[in-house]
């Protein structure tokens, strides 16, 4: 059967029914992985249950290669295309770094220049220092009251490609993490106008979609690829994620370049999960995402009721650098009740045992899929009361800024490469930096490998720390040296 406007029968799940068939098969192993169905390891078994592990196989003849799939595998990923809308669907299982990769070492190579917002997950810059092709930064409109970035301003983006017109392509975040969105289709047009490929790291808009009134997916936009990560509002295993591309863009190239980073040995739970969430997406996502959608829109209205807090939404679209707003994302400005959002972030895990996504500077969010009942966010609104009527104080002297725009003084890849030195952070001011330093989640570093080290954005690290924000990215787990370039 068809399901909604799909040329496929989207009820079908070729991987979990081939891993269904072979179960049953009881077929004596002499193959890795060496723990043999589990028999080799009772401990994990155990933890994780014989039904995970008896499916946790080597490729096979009957199951399909990830790496050059010719049956159950690339039923899988025409499905998946179909669901999503794309020309080619690739599975992947690397998470949507892998993603992200893939697509820019398709689009790009050495020396070639790509136009993107600086306020990319560092996925996009490291494979900018694997390609060795050159970021052209369009620094993103920035939200003075919330402190966050916001999307890429159109006549920003004319304006990059005026000024660099052999560039390859362009890549958009859409949405960001906390909801905000470009104009994808006019980015996409202007691309496309000036013969470059429009790209979009689209990891939080998998729900994009199966979504009735939620912003346009990279898909229906024109976009000639998307990264996107079926593990968020998609449903599917952590680390799972899917490649889309587009109808203009070699399906058999982008393979070869998966195949430079990707593991050859492809999960079969991984796989799956992506295979039985697309099927869920396909047949139940418009009711799904219509009933989160509602309950984020319920629990915006009884946090601003509290008072003290902003968990903002759709008022903030201008038509242009916040072209549209994705009405599942919860996102609340925290600094009005004199709290980093990492405070906010702490106190809800060790306090109140809820977990929410993250909290920067001056925000958290908490992330909204499938899975929420309405019970869980008013315990959730309730906790955000009792902490303002706990622990509110003077917000004088917090920071808000989250995005400080970077002094590009050279290549990813050429600093990332260079002779370096390592210095304590104090002594690192006016440095070139050769590596990243990040809050994680969300991943956006606020130094990366050719950017000059500024005071004010020492002041942000310094600052980061002390709130709490989980640090990464730099080779001194501390984060008391940088490596900067001799």
């Amino acid at each position: 059967m068809k399901t909604g406007n799909f040329q496929l029968d989207q009820s079908y799940a070729p991987i979990y029914e081939a891993l269904e068939t072979f179960r049953k098969m009881r077929v004596v192993p002499f193959d890795v992985p060496g723990h043999k169905r589990g028999r080799g390891n009772p401990e994990l078994t155990a933890f994780l249950g014989q039904q995970c592990v008896g499916v946790d196989v080597n490729s096979m003849k009957p199951l399909d290669n990830l790496c050059h799939p010719v049956s159950v595998i690339q039923k899988a990923e025409k499905l998946a295309a179909d669901a999503f809308g794309a020309a080619h669907a690739f599975l992947m299982v690397g998470g949507t770094t892998s993603s992200v990769q893939s697509m820019v070492l398709t689009a790009c190579k050495r020396g070639e220049e790509i136009i993107l917002p600086r306020n990319v997950h560092k996925s996009v810059i490291n494979a900018l220092v694997l390609c060795g092709a050159i970021p052209v930064y369009v620094n993103p409109e920035v939200d003075q009251r919330l402190g966050i970035s916001l999307g890429m301003q159109r006549e920003q983006v004319a304006k990059a490609i005026a000024e660099h017109p052999n560039a390859v392509a362009v890549l958009v975040n859409n949405p960001t993490y906390y909801g905000i969105c470009s104009d994808l289709r006019a980015i996409v047009k202007m691309a496309h106008d000036a013969g470059m490929r429009c790209l979009v790291d689209e990891a939080h808009g998998t729900h994009f979609y199966f979504g009735n009134g939620l912003p346009v997916s990279a898909m229906a936009a024109g976009a000639d690829m998307a990264a996107v990560s079926m593990h968020k509002s998609g449903g599917s295993l952590t680390q799972s994620s899917l490649l889309l591309v587009g109808p203009n863009i070699h399906a058999g190239y982008v393979r070869q370049i998966i195949n430079l980073t990707q593991t050859t040995s492809g999960s079969y739970l991984l796989m799956s999960s992506l295979d039985i969430s697309r099927r869920n997406l396909a047949l139940r996502g418009r009711d799904v995402f219509h009933q989160v959608a509602d309950m984020a829109e319920y629990a915006r209205q009884e946090i601003n009721a509290v008072g003290g807090y902003y968990a903002f939404g759709r008022e903030l679209m201008n038509g242009n650098s916040v072209f549209d707003f994705d009405t599942t994302k919860l996102s609340v400005h925290t600094l009005d009740i004199g709290l980093a959002g990492i405070e906010v972030y702490d106190i809800l895990r060790d306090e109140y045992d809820i977990q929410i996504e993250f909290g920067d500077i001056g925000n958290i969010l908490a992330y909204l899929s499938m899975g929420d009942r309405a019970q869980e966010l008013e315990r959730l609104v309730s906790a955000l009361a009792e902490i303002r009527r706990r622990y509110q104080k003077d917000g004088s002297g917090l920071l808000s800024q989250e995005y400080i725009e970077p002094e590009v003084v050279t290549s990813p890849q050429e600093a990332f490469y260079a002779e370096k030195i390592s210095l304590p952070l104090e002594q690192s001011e006016g440095r070139v930096c050769s590596e990243f330093v990040m809050c994680y989640p969300p991943g956006i570093p606020i130094l990366a490998p050719g950017e000059r080290i500024t005071a004010e954005i020492l002041e942000h690290i310094q600052y980061a720390k002390e709130k709490g924000c989980s640090m990464t990215g730099p080779e001194d787990p501390e984060i008391k040296q940088l490596n900067v370039l001799v």
